[in-house]
């Protein structure tokens, strides 16, 4: 979970934009498959009935922003809201998915540091059902599709150039 705001907070400080997608596309998947494991188990029941105050609520405006303006141009994108249900498209942001994710996966932690880990474990199983774990599957979605645009979209000229240059040596 730490890793996932670590990698996340150092991609929206625009230090090193040319990793961005990669470092996004490697937190989004590991905390992803810890969610995942989270789903699969039968519900996490906390001891105590109601949630204790783990303190105020991290402020990720911050992130969202510089997250945006790393991503500026590839941020905004159009998903199937639950494939599920009859389908309907709706607008998401990348950088507010991740913005999202980072302040469920925050609010667990507080409580996970507070020595509640039942009631930790509790947010995250339930955060990743109702709300983590589609804007984790959009956003990982959506950058392995921004990453196999880059790496895999070539100008029409250089792919015959490169036929030709292939069948013809």
């Amino acid at each position: 979970m730490r890793a996932y705001l670590e990698a996340t907070t150092t991609v929206a400080s625009g230090t090193s934009p040319d990793v961005a997608l990669p470092v996004v596309l490697l937190a989004t998947s590991q905390v992803l498959v810890a969610g995942a494991r989270l789903g699969a188990i039968t519900d996490v029941l906390p001891t105590e009935r109601f949630e204790p105050d783990s303190g105020p609520e991290p402020d990720v405006d911050p992130l969202h922003a510089g997250l945006a303006n790393v991503l500026e141009g590839i941020d905004d994108y159009a998903d199937v809201v639950d494939p599920v249900l009859p389908s309907e498209i709706a607008a998401f942001s990348l950088s507010g998915d991740i913005a999202t994710v980072a302040s469920d996966l925050s609010h667990g932690l507080r409580h996970f540091e507070a020595g509640r880990v039942d009631e930790a474990l509790w947010w995250w199983q339930f955060s990743y059902l109702s709300s983590l774990g589609p804007a984790r599957r959009r956003s990982l979605r959506v950058v392995q599709s921004l990453l196999s645009h880059l790496r895999l979209d070539a100008d029409d000229e250089v792919v015959a150039d490169a036929e030709f240059d292939a069948l013809h040596p």
